[in-house]
């Protein structure tokens, strides 16, 4: 796998969570068409409102993805510049605890932190300003098109049945399955049983589109 590719570019929680995002964001529409319209569904006008909600979300994460490279790439250029600049290394040894989880930086030692000024010191010097690679305009489109790609198995049963309110139930129960699966890998990345993450997923998800709906959409 090459390193700009969109299993790299992202972390599985950001695969996770955007995919929970766009099959929220998909429910939601859906629930409230479905309420609004009551039993003369319109088919086309589910799909294409659907498809293109999350497209447009899914350009807007995309966009606020790389902001967020921007900025935590510009962090790290300023606290090497803060390193370089400290008047006295015990200053530069203060820049770089801060910058450290305060778990770690608890643990570690002078001597550790020193070892870590002086390779810090080393590194050649950094760029004027943070830019964006590869790998970040590959994330960003990875997030788009899970946000877009996450919306599909729910509006597949109004593309093959034509009873609109049969597909509209078949539809949440792909929905829930697709809630139950992401709370179950979120509970082997985190550390819980999956089964019990895979169960809170589909009720937080399902309250989360109650919500939702009932404040609008």
């Amino acid at each position: 796998m090459s390193d700009t590719s969109f299993g790299s570019a992202l972390d599985p929680m950001e695969r996770i969570s955007e995919t929970l995002f766009g099959l929220i964001m998909a429910l939601t529409f859906i629930c409230s068409l479905g309420a609004a319209t009551g039993a003369s569904i319109n088919i086309p006008t589910m799909l294409i409102g659907a498809l293109g909600c999350n497209l447009a979300w899914g350009i807007v994460d995309g966009g606020l993805y790389l902001l967020g490279c921007i900025n935590d790439r510009g962090d790290k250029i300023l606290t090497l510049r803060a390193v370089r600049q400290a008047p006295d290394p015990e200053t530069a040894r203060r820049v770089i605890a801060d910058a450290l989880p305060p778990e770690l930086a608890a643990f570690l030692p002078a001597e550790q932190l020193e070892l870590m000024r002086q390779k810090l010191r080393q590194l050649p010097e950094p760029s004027p300003g943070p830019r964006l690679t590869k790998s970040d305009w590959t994330g960003a489109l990875g997030l788009c098109l899970l946000s877009f790609l996450s919306t599909f198995p729910v509006v597949i049963p109004f593309l093959f049945l034509s009873d609109a309110r049969l597909a509209l139930r078949v539809s949440y129960a792909v929905a829930i399955v697709m809630l139950f699966c992401c709370g179950y890998v979120f509970g082997i990345h985190s550390g819980l049983r999956p089964w019990a993450a895979g169960l809170s997923m589909v009720a937080v998800g399902g309250s989360l589109v109650g919500v939702a709906v009932a404040l609008g959409g």
